[in-house]
C-alpha cells in the first residue's frame, strides 16, 4: 500500500511556496464554482435569500425571548445583538471560506480523496474550495445587519481601542472558526464520516456564542476559554467594549488577545491537518 504523502511532491516545498500555491489553487477553484453559480442568477438569489432567512430565525428566537423578559442573563437586547452579530459574521466568513470541510469524511470513506492527492495542488486548498457555496453570503449579511443594529442602538463610550477591537473581533473570530473547521477535517481522517461531530463544534459553537456567557455554567465558560478558545471570538473582547466584567476571573488585557489566540489555533490546526493527511492510507481497496 502506498502512503498518501508519496503522491505530493509539493510537500517538499517551503512554507511560503506552499502558501502561495494553496492560495492560487483556492482562488482558481472558487472562481470556477462562482462562475457556475452565477450562470443561474435567479437560483443564486433565491438560495442566498433562503440562507439569509434560515439564519435570521436564530435571531427571531432571541427576539421572542425578549418579548417575555427585559434582560437575558443580565444583558439587554442590544447587548445580546452585539454578541450575536459578531459571532454570526465571524462564523459566516469562516463558513464561506471553509464550510466544505465537512465533506472530507465522505471523501475519505469512499476513496474520492485519492483524486485530490494526485493533483499538483495542496489538498487543503482543494477540499476547502470544493463546491464553494456563494449562497453563504446570506449568513454574513444577516450577521452584519444585526451587528449594525447593535452598534447604532448601544450607548457605548467609544475610545480608539474600542473602535479598533470591533474589526479585530471579526477577523480573529473568523480565523478561530476556520481553525476549528480545519481541525475537524483532520479528525475525519481518523473517524472518517464524522461531520456531525465537527458541526457540533462549528455550528454548535456559533450558537453558543450568540447568548450571554452569564447563562452558562462556569465549567462551560472555562472549557471554551482554555480548552477550545471560542470565548475569544466575541465574549471576551465584546465584554470589554460593553464595559462589563468577565464571567470568570481574567485580566482585562485578554480582550486584546484574540489575534494571538487565532494565530495559535491556526498553527495547531495546520499541524493536525498535516498529521492526519500523512496518516491517510486510502480505502485499502
Amino acid at each position: 500500500m502506498v502512503r498518501a504523502v508519496e503522491f505530493r511532491p509539493f510537500e517538499r516545498q517551503g512554507p511560503y511556496e506552499r502558501l502561495r500555491d494553496g492560495l492560487r489553487a483556492y482562488r482558481l477553484i472558487t472562481a470556477m464554482w462562482i462562475r457556475s453559480t452565477m450562470a443561474y442568477r435567479a437560483s443564486f438569489a433565491m438560495t442566498a435569500f433562503g440562507n439569509f432567512a434560515a439564519t435570521a430565525l436564530d435571531f427571531v428566537a432571541i427576539l421572542l425571548m425578549f418579548s417575555r423578559v427585559d434582560r437575558l442573563g443580565g444583558y439587554s437586547l442590544p447587548e445580546v445583538a452585539l454578541l450575536y452579530g459578531v459571532s454570526g459574521t465571524a462564523f459566516g466568513f469562516a463558513d464561506l471560506a471553509l464550510g466544505s470541510m465537512d465533506r472530507l469524511g465522505r471523501r475519505v470513506r469512499d476513496g474520492t480523496l485519492d483524486t485530490l492527492l494526485v493533483r499538483p495542488a495542496p489538498v487543503l486548498a482543494q477540499v476547502a474550495a470544493d463546491r464553494f457555496a456563494l449562497r453563504r453570503l446570506g449568513r454574513i449579511t444577516q450577521g452584519l445587519l444585526v451587528l449594525g443594529y447593535a452598534l447604532v442602538v448601544l450607548d457605548i463610550h467609544w475610545t480608539p481601542l474600542k473602535v479598533l477591537i470591533v474589526p479585530v473581533m471579526l477577523l480573529s473570530g473568523a480565523a478561530i472558526f476556520s481553525a476549528v473547521f480545519v481541525a475537524g477535517g483532520a479528525f475525519q481522517f481518523v473517524a472518517q464520516d464524522a461531520s456531525e461531530v465537527q458541526n457540533s463544534f462549528t455550528y454548535g459553537g456559533n450558537t453558543l456564542l450568540q447568548y450571554p456567557p452569564t447563562v452558562f455554567a462556569k465549567d462551560m465558560l472555562r472549557g471554551v476559554t482554555f480548552v477550545l478558545p471560542l470565548a475569544f471570538v466575541n465574549w471576551l473582547p465584546a465584554l470589554y467594549v460593553l464595559g462589563r466584567p468577565y464571567p470568570i476571573d481574567l485580566p482585562q488585557w485578554v480582550a486584546f488577545a484574540p489575534p494571538v489566540v487565532a494565530a495559535l489555533c491556526c498553527a495547531l490546526a495546520g499541524l493536525a491537518w498535516r498529521a492526519g493527511l500523512r496518516a491517510y492510507r486510502s480505502t485499502g481497496s
